[in-house]
Parts: C-alpha cells; structure tokens; sequence
C-alpha cells in the first residue's frame, strides 16, 4: 500500500513541477514534459515487481505504439487556439482525436502484426 502511495506522490510531484516550470519557461517545460519520465518509471516499477525481461520487452515495444496515436493531440490544440477555439474545447477535441487514433490503432494492430 505504501508502495502504491509513493508512486502516485511521484507522479503528482512530477506533474506538479512539470506545471510550475511552465509558468516560468514553457518550451523548457514542455521538453521536461515530453520525456518519458513516467513511463521510465514505469518500467522499473514493473520491472521490480516481475523481473521478466520477456514482459518487459513486450511492455516497451507496446508503450512505442501507443505513444504514435497520442502525436496529433499536440498538433492540433495549438492549431486550434490559434484560431480561436478556447483551450478547454481544444483540448477537449484533442483528447477526441487521440482516443479515436487509439481505437483505429487496436483495430489495426493485428492486420500490420503490431504487438499490442
């Protein structure tokens, strides 16, 4: 239980930083937020809880694919706001757009042999 606690005060601490920083310097924030930080950490958390290097390298290769579909999101909000559309609606769409990207990818994973 206490494990599962300082993961999620990690996260949050890296969130909240991460939000901090852009008040200040938000391209130095946005590169910060675009390293895999959390999945990083995911990776050593799920690595000392089952050391399978099999599994782990499945959870990779599948941590790629789905980072793909999520790429548009960060296109498109900008494009949006800058024609007006207010942020909440923007990112509202953008969040769309990535889940429908996610679904065509899983119903497009296995005709390309895709491991997810």
């Amino acid at each position: 239980m206490w494990t599962l606690i300082a993961k999620a005060l990690l996260a949050g601490a890296m969130i909240a930083a991460i939000a901090e920083l852009g008040r200040r310097l938000p391209t130095f924030a946005a590169l910060v937020a675009s390293l895999p930080l959390v999945s990083v950490l995911g990776m050593v958390f799920l690595w000392n809880a089952r050391p399978d290097a099999e599994n782990m390298a499945r959870h990779s290769e599948a941590t790629f694919w789905y980072v793909l579909p999520s790429l548009p999101m960060f296109l498109l909000i900008p494009v949006l706001m800058r024609h007006a559309v207010p942020f909440w609606l923007a990112l509202v769409l953008g969040c769309v757009l990535t889940v429908t990207l996610y679904a065509l990818l899983r119903l497009a994973a296995p005709r390309f042999g895709l491991p997810i």
